[in-house]
């Protein structure tokens, strides 16, 4: 028997809050597996303002057709406390709480920090995975219809840890699941990098001995395949938007348990 699906734990909440809810929580489960930290800033900042719209609907008993974005994030959420007797603590209270803090820190942190500090995206990173992970789970338990079996398990999914896939040091970089194959695993890493990476950095990284065949059979193969553009005389290659697409949607960030 398959796991219930988020969407089939928060089927009561309109298609319109909570197909983008959960399009952005899954996609910034993918940038922390990337280890794209800043991306998970991004995307939780936008997971925060549609989770608001819900809780407003709830509080209102009247929901948004698609989310939208508050004058003022913390004021519009301290507003739904008025609702707090009427319609319970969680969604009114404890859960926009948390979206404040949560949106406060990706708004007024700048996510970009200058040299001289020390950097905390990654941490931050943490924290607003953890945050969604924690609001993800309060939606399920107050939305699912789902047999109480069945929603503890959708809640234990959604808040168990997530790890990255792509371990780095300095300069060196590897992923973290054997099984992909090297063509796989240089989309991957191409995915977490953001930007054009030496072809020759790429083979040290995906460990391939013979650098004529890593061209070849792998580097020629994802660029005919419109995936990666290699520039063979500058000896670069960089992920397009297609390959971008395939990464987020072909599962290649979940680690295998």
């Amino acid at each position: 028997m398959s796991l219930p699906s988020l969407k089939d734990a928060l089927k009561t909440i309109p298609d319109g809050l909570r197909d983008p809810l959960i399009e952005e929580f899954e996609q910034a489960l993918d940038e922390y597996r990337a280890a794209d930290w800043e991306k998970v800033g991004l995307k939780a900042g936008k997971f925060c303002e549609i989770a608001y719209c819900i809780c407003a609907g709830h509080a209102t008993g009247t929901y948004a057709i698609s989310p939208s974005k508050p004058g003022n994030f913390p004021q519009a959420c301290r507003d739904l406390e008025q609702y707090n007797d009427a319609k319970g603590r969680s969604l009114c209270m404890q859960v926009p709480k948390a979206l404040t803090a949560l949106y406060e820190l990706r708004n007024n942190r700048a996510i970009g920090h200058v040299s001289a500090e020390i950097c905390a995206n990654h941490m931050d990173a943490e924290f607003f995975l953890r945050g969604m992970k924690w609001v993800m789970g309060e939606l399920v338990r107050n939305y699912s219809q789902l047999p109480l079996a069945d929603s503890h398990a959708v809640v234990e999914a959604v808040t168990a840890r997530t790890f990255q896939i792509v371990w780095s040091s300095g300069d060196v970089r590897r992923v973290l699941e054997p099984a992909r194959t090297s063509g796989q695993k240089v989309l991957i890493l191409l995915y977490a990098e953001s930007k054009k990476v030496s072809a020759a950095q790429l083979q040290s990284w995906v460990d391939y001995k013979n650098g004529t065949d890593f061209r070849r059979k792998v580097l020629r193969d994802l660029h005919n395949k419109v995936l990666v553009n290699f520039d063979e005389i500058g000896g670069t290659v960089q992920i397009l938007p297609t390959g971008q697409a395939h990464v987020e949607k072909s599962g290649l960030l979940v680690m295998k348990k």
